[in-house]
Order: structure tokens, then C-alpha cells, then sequence
């Protein structure tokens, strides 16, 4: 892959490209029929729709032997190496993320074991990484970067940056110059300046307000909790808008990379079920939000819920395309940023 140097842009930990595009999930979950597998339609048209990025989530129980996690079988990447190439075709980057680590996970069931402070599944969580740095060594960072954990809770910014210094180690120990980004803690929402020294760039979320980005979302704590939203809304007498967002969660980051650390929007979107021209009006001050910080962004998801295709939307008047179901308001909108 390294024709894509001089194609891409050039990324760094002290400044990360901006970068537009989609989380694909064909590397979701064990339970991989629910989320579909990679297709080369998904890179063709996120290319020629304008974008340049791909994120994959990922559960590393798809490529561990018999249940065990010590034992890496790189033989059950071939899928994800198959993306790679068509990332490559079509000239996207791919960011790899452990969506599920050996030892934590946002989404149920809970790990057994607590990979913040238990240092033999540390160890073991290194291990894999060292195995992809090693496996995919040689591709530029333009083309391809590790974004560590998704989403951390449950673990202060001193604990998390030791385990990043573990795992950077680990990486870099197979691959030195390998691009890695890290998730902000509090659910990927909180800079972590204490991680500083380790030439990390950072990556933080876009779905605040829940109320108006898990509206009915049944994973969701609040999700089914929320009242009917609108944008901007109003909580407990105070005015949700694009100057909250600006202040809340663009203005603290912004301090962050004045220090020197690439920033970058991992993921963001809405659910289904939040009505459309909301979903739209709040895409909207989002997406320029992030264009005047200079961020890239990566929307949850292409195809699915979050997404400008296939979403299951009832309030949407879809355009057939290619045997799917085009959201083209949501397509636009995101095209012009």
C-alpha cells in the first residue's frame, strides 16, 4: 500500500488530517450476522460520494483460538485485510479500534476481568496489539492508523495513561512509527493532557446531547428515558445549542491541541428514532463546528441506524440507490462538509 503516500494526506499525532467518513461494522461483534460483513460497495461509494476515511470497530473474541484470548490467529483477519486492500482501492484511510479489548468493553456483557488495572490482561491486550503492528507493518500512516480502546469508563486519566504507555510500547515495539490514536476518557469525551509525552494524537465523541443522539435507543440508559427532542433544547431551564456544544465539547479539546496533539471526531450521530429534521438541524451545527476547529469526524454508522443508508427511519422519504434506501437530505448534508 505505500502508492497511497503522496495520495492521502499525511497524518501525524500532532496533526491529524481531516478526515471525513464512516465507521463500517463488518468487524463489530462475535455476533457478526446482526452487523453484516465488509463489501466493496461500502469503500466504492464512501470514495466517490467525496469522503477519505473508514473506522472499523472491532471484538477481538472474532480472531482469538478456542475462546482463548492468549492465542492470536491472524489466519481470522483475512476479512479485515481484505478491507484494507479495498480501503487502498478507493483511496480511504482505515483506522483499526479494539471496540472490544481483552478486558473491557462499553457495550454488555461485561468483561470478566478489569483491563484498566489488571496487569496480566494488560499484558494480553498488548499482545494483540503487537500482533497487528507486526502484521500490518510497513503501511503508511496515511493509510492506516490504531485507535487503542473505544470509549474508556470507569478509569481515571493517571491509570488510563499508564495503560496507554503500556500499549503504545507494545505497538511500537513491532512497528515505531505506527500512527495511534487515543479515545478520550468519560466515555471518550474528556482530554487526557497526561498522555502528552507519549506522541499520541486523541480522538473524542459528537453525540452530545444524548437527549437528541439516543432518543429511544434501547442500549441506551437514558435512551427510553428522553423526551421527545428538539433542536436546539432546552434541559432544566438552560439552552442546548450550538454555543453549548461549542463551549461544552469543542472549547476543552481545543485547549488540548493547542499543546500539540492531533484531534480528531471518532465517532457521532443519531439514532433512528430522533426525528429527522432534528437529526438534520443538529448534524448541521455539529458539522460546522468541527469544520472551524479544523477536525475530521467519522459518523456511526454507513449502512444502519446512525446512517445515511438503510437507517429504518419512518419519517424519511428515501431515494432507491443501488438496492438501498438513501437518505439523500443526511447524504447532502454531509457531503457539503
Amino acid at each position: 500500500m505505500s502508492q497511497l503516500q503522496g495520495f492521502l494526506p499525511p497524518a501525524s499525532a500532532a496533526h491529524l488530517p481531516r478526515w471525513r467518513g464512516f465507521n463500517l461494522l463488518g468487524k463489530y461483534s462475535l455476533h457478526q450476522p446482526a452487523f453484516g460483513t465488509f463489501q466493496e460497495w461500502d469503500f466504492r461509494m464512501i470514495s466517490e460520494w467525496g469522503f477519505n476515511f473508514v473506522r472499523i470497530p472491532m471484538d477481538y473474541r472474532l480472531w482469538i483460538l478456542d475462546g482463548n484470548w492468549r492465542r492470536v490467529n491472524l489466519e481470522a483477519l483475512r476479512d479485515l485485510d481484505q478491507a484494507l486492500v479495498w480501503a487502498s482501492r478507493y483511496g480511504l484511510h482505515t483506522c483499526l479500534n479494539f471496540h472490544r479489548a481483552p478486558g473491557y468493553c462499553i457495550n454488555k456483557p461485561k468483561e470478566p476481568r478489569d483491563l484498566w488495572t489488571d496487569p496480566e490482561i494488560q499484558d494480553i491486550c498488548a499482545h494483540h496489539w503487537a500482533s497487528f503492528a507486526r502484521k500490518y507493518r510497513g503501511i503508511p500512516n496515511e493509510a492506516l492508523s490504531f485507535d487503542l480502546v473505544n470509549e474508556p469508563n470507569g478509569v481515571d486519566n493517571e491509570t488510563y495513561a499508564r495503560f496507554v504507555e503500556k500499549m503504545s510500547a507494545a505497538i511500537r515495539g513491532e512497528d515505531p512509527t505506527r500512527l495511534i490514536i487515543v479515545d478520550g476518557t468519560e466515555v471518550g469525551t474528556k482530554p487526557v493532557p497526561e498522555i502528552l509525552s507519549l506522541n499520541v494524537a486523541q480522538a473524542t465523541r459528537g453525540y452530545q446531547p444524548m437527549e437528541v443522539s439516543h432518543y429511544l435507543a434501547p442500549w441506551s440508559p437514558g435512551g427510553g428515558q428522553y423526551p421527545k427532542p428538539t433542536w436546539p433544547l432546552e434541559r432544566e431551564g438552560q439552552i442546548i445549542d450550538k454555543d453549548w456544544l461549542r463551549r461544552e465539547w469543542v472549547e476543552p479539546w481545543k485547549e488540548l491541541e493547542k499543546q500539540g496533539v492531533g484531534l480528531f471526531v471518532g465517532e457521532w450521530g443519531a439514532y433512528r428514532e430522533t426525528p429527522h429534521e432534528v437529526v438534520l438541524a443538529w448534524m448541521k451545527d455539529q458539522l460546522e463546528l468541527w469544520k472551524e476547529a479544523g477536525w475530521g469526524w467519522a459518523l456511526w454508522n454507513f449502512r444502519g441506524d446512525f446512517g445515511p443508508l438503510d437507517s429504518g427511519r419512518k419519517d424519511v422519504q428515501y431515494e432507491s440507490y443501488e438496492g438501498h434506501l438513501l437518505d439523500k437530505k443526511m447524504l447532502d448534508l454531509l457531503r457539503a462538509f
